[in-house]
């Protein structure tokens, strides 16, 4: 099951909110389950994020895993790291891309969140996906 664009829309509300009041210009991200882009927002962030908020969401996406939880698989994996990586792409495995689960628990898509500290970003993106569960 992939996330629909109605709930897109409602967890990129939800993080814009967040990025708002924490004053942090982002960009945010939010994906299916195959990583494909369905919502998103550039908070007059630098140029440089929109491609880290949508790889972001795509490794927790295509992962099934936080972004920051592959990260720290792939540190482990030393002389495979690079592969892993390089990749569906390219992944960006620092904190900010986050699962998005149904209230099943079934897995539906991605947010991902590039443009303050890697704490920020998450907060961001975790504020977007807890409107869903």
């Amino acid at each position: 099951m992939n996330i629909t664009y109605s709930d897109a829309a409602n967890v990129l509300n939800a993080a814009v909110e967040k990025a708002n009041a924490l004053n942090i210009p982002v960009s945010i991200a939010i994906v299916d389950t195959g990583g494909h882009l369905v919502s998103f927002a550039r908070l007059d962030s630098i140029c440089g994020v929109i491609d880290f908020a949508i790889k972001k969401a795509k490794t927790a996406a295509m992962f099934g895993v936080d972004s920051d939880v592959m990260g720290g698989i792939i540190s482990g994996a030393q002389l495979h790291a690079y592969g892993m990586i390089n990749a569906n792409g390219g992944l960006l495995t620092i904190p900010g891309g986050v699962v998005l689960k149904n209230k099943e628990g079934m897995m539906i898509g991605a947010i991902g969140s590039s443009g303050g500290t890697p704490e920020q970003d998450k907060e961001i993106a975790m504020a977007g996906a807890g409107i869903i569960s």
